[in-house]
């Protein structure tokens, strides 16, 4: 492979600027971050008292020590539950991520019951969902540390009730497919979510404090009149020694803990994938503090996308697929960490030559089974009479049949703009790549709000011209208007919100973040569940 030679000049004044402009992003997505910590933190002194960890302390304590922990959708929510973004608190009320438990990578869905109780926060089910989702395609134990007050009567909705059914079919279908689901009830786990726990194939309760019921007390005495204690209803002593729903009876949070590490590590998982032997790799020649600085705050400006390709490939090479043919489109191989690794970019927007060099290379990574990456930087397809006559629409939508109908895992990264179709051609989140991260400086939208607020001038002036009369200041508020209203929902505080991706990224991380979703791809390849007919019955 040839190595990609630096065109980077970190002291000038154009590096400094998009450095300083990216570290200000990275700063505010951590903040928005570090709310939800100290959020739930609050509840310490409660928590306590009641002999119980705090939601991120049971993380801590499940996790193997030193190992890695891949936090999905840490923004989910931002803006939904307040739309004043210094007061909203994001995470959907759930702490979802993939990491390693006795030596097993499961995925890990955590209510965060420091905050409302655990209470259903906005865009917690999505996010739940799409965790069940990566579970199911990457072939991961499911853990869950299940405490949460539900659905708030308060802010009742008929859809989240009905699309929350989705959660519990799709635990039984993790089950089915041969995927252990294990669940430790630390609190209350009641009504419709009484069956997150119900349709677990392990389960741990809590002696005081597990609650698992389908009606409360209250409840109970509005429909039937009956006066029951919670720990008559459901609490652990019961369900572990007269209903059989707790497999094992733990005497706190951490005792819980400790039984959840010995179940997984009781669990002969890794017996169909055989030990690798360490890789042997160079890092990149370039340092990836770099990356800080290659990307401009301004989507306009254009970007040599090969720069970044530098400072994530082993030893910074690249094997350039058709360099000469369709130069916007930057398509090759690299590796990380050893591992091989398509990878599909852009200079500029897709022109006809590109689309047909990106829809050639992703075939032939299919045929090799090689896994495709691709750095979204685009404005889309290229558009003009020239463009249309050369067959755009024909051979775009090649590339997007081939990105839709490919073999192998597809990831996906936003590190710039990601418009129009392009963001189809590119596989955008609708194309259901395996994974979907974003830089904090990705955009995502139909089209710039400047383009969009042009054409829709150019339409409205028109409209006015054949009544007589041209109002220029309407026509700059309507500009203005749509300028803002596109500016405000591409940015990744939007998109990220609303689970449009699966969390942003600092840049740097980049090629860390691609190490471990290559290495779980690939032992999703590798491993062989036993899928049953039904999941795991409760006797």
């Amino acid at each position: 492979m040839a190595t990609i030679e630096s065109t980077i000049s970190p002291g000038s004044e154009a590096f400094q600027a998009n450095r300083d402009g990216m570290l200000a992003l990275i700063e505010r997505v951590h903040g928005y971050e570090r709310r939800s910590v100290a959020t739930s933190a609050r509840s310490r002194e409660r928590f306590e008292k009641r002999g119980q960890l705090l939601p991120r302390e049971r993380l801590s304590l499940l996790l193997d020590p030193g190992t890695p922990f891949l936090e999905i959708s840490s923004l989910a929510g931002l803006g939904l539950d307040n739309p004043d973004l210094e007061k909203s608190v994001p995470g959907g009320g759930v702490i979802g991520g993939i990491g390693w438990v006795s030596g097993v990578r499961v995925m890990i869905n955590a209510s965060d019951s420091g905050i409302d109780a655990g209470a259903l926060q906005p865009m917690g089910i999505p996010k739940q969902l799409r965790m069940q989702e990566l579970a199911l395609e990457n072939k991961l134990p499911y853990i869950q540390l299940v405490e949460s007050a539900g659905a708030n009567l308060m802010t009742y909705k008929v859809e989240e009730f009905v699309t929350g059914g989705n959660l519990f079919r799709n635990i039984a279908r993790i089950s089915a497919a041969g995927l252990p689901v294990l669940t430790v009830t630390h609190g209350s786990s009641t009504a419709g979510g009484a069956y997150q726990t119900g349709l677990s194939d392990y389960i741990v309760m809590v002696r005081g404090r597990s609650r698992a019921f389908l009606a409360g007390p209250p409840l109970l005495k509005a429909a039937t009149g009956e006066i029951a204690t919670e720990e008559e209803l459901g609490g652990a002593v019961m369900h572990t020694s007269i209903s059989g729903l707790g497999d094992y009876l733990a005497e706190d949070d951490r005792d819980a803990i400790r039984i959840a590490r010995e179940i997984m590590a009781s669990i002969d998982w890794n017996r169909d994938v055989p030990a690798e032997p360490p890789r042997r790799f160079k890092p990149p020649r370039y340092d990836a503090e770099e990356l800080l600085g290659i990307m401009p705050m301004d989507h306009k400006r254009p970007v040599d996308m090969k720069q970044v390709i530098a400072r994530i490939a082993d030893d910074s090479e690249f094997l350039e697929f058709g360099e000469n043919y369709g130069g916007a489109t930057v398509v090759g191989h690299i590796k990380i960490e050893g591992l091989p690794l398509g990878i599909i970019t852009n200079n500029g927007p897709i022109d006809p030559a590109g689309a047909t060099k990106a829809t050639h290379f992703i075939q032939a990574c299919c045929q090799s089974k090689t896994p495709i990456l691709y750095l979204n930087n685009t404005t889309g397809f290229m558009v003009g009479r020239d463009y249309e006559e050369a067959g755009i629409i024909k051979h775009g939508s090649k590339m997007i049949q081939a990105v839709t109908n490919a073999t192998v895992p597809q990831i996906t990264i936003y590190c710039g703009a990601s418009f129009g179709a392009g963001n189809y051609g590119m596989c955008g989140r609708g194309f259901h790549p395996r994974f979907c991260f974003s830089w904090p400086n990705a955009k995502t939208a139909v089209m710039g709000g400047e383009q969009a607020a042009k054409t829709m001038v150019i339409v409205t002036e028109a409209a006015m011209k054949r009544k007589g009369e041209v109002d220029q200041a309407k026509l700059d508020d309507l500009e203005r208007r749509i300028i803002d209203r596109f500016d405000s929902q591409m940015s990744v505080f939007t998109t990220s919100a609303r689970l449009l991706d699966d969390g942003v990224i600092d840049p740097r991380d980049t090629r860390a973040v691609l190490s471990k979703v290559l290495s779980i791809c690939r032992e999703a390849e590798l491993r062989e569940p036993q899928k049953m007919q039904f999941s795991v019955a409760r006797p």
